[in-house]
């Protein structure tokens, strides 16, 4: 299934650690078909978790081509080269691709990623694995339509 990707920032007072509030704006990535389903969204997802006034400050397309979700508390940015020959100049071309991995720490999230590619046949390299602020992920869900259509 092919999804479009929103990073979505909102603000809102969050109790600290020490028991102070503090304003904050946090990135949620949704997916959804538009700017307005992403902010729709958005809303509904964060409003259970967020106590008090909260507003969305930034709503941006993401570019992931494809998320490894499961276990893990934090959100890796992860850049992939696959390279393929062209077949009449005989030159390598690398083509980029962006996926976003859930897990616990660097190596988890490249481990993840090595994994998830074992079934493929393409030629491939990781040039990167980077921490993301994304507090979490909200991908679409036929079910949650199926219960607000009725």
């Amino acid at each position: 299934m092919l999804h479009t990707w929103f990073e979505s920032k909102v603000r809102y007072e969050k109790t600290m650690e020490n028991g102070k509030d503090k304003k904050v704006v946090e990135p949620y990535l949704v997916d959804a078909l538009s700017f307005t389903e992403a902010e729709a969204r958005t809303i509904e997802e964060v409003t259970p978790f967020i106590s008090g006034e909260f507003s969305i400050m930034a709503i941006k397309r993401a570019s992931y081509d494809e998320t490894f979700l499961g276990d893990g508390d934090r959100f890796f940015k992860c850049r992939l080269a696959f390279i393929t020959l062209d077949e009449k100049t005989a030159a390598e071309k690398k083509t980029k691709s962006n996926i976003l991995v859930q897990a616990d720490n660097l190596q988890e999230a490249k481990d993840k990623v090595v994994e998830q590619m074992k079934g493929t046949m393409a030629d491939y390299t990781i040039e990167m694995v980077k921490e993301t602020d994304i507090m979490d992920v909200y991908p679409y869900s036929a079910k949650e339509k199926e219960v607000s259509e009725k």
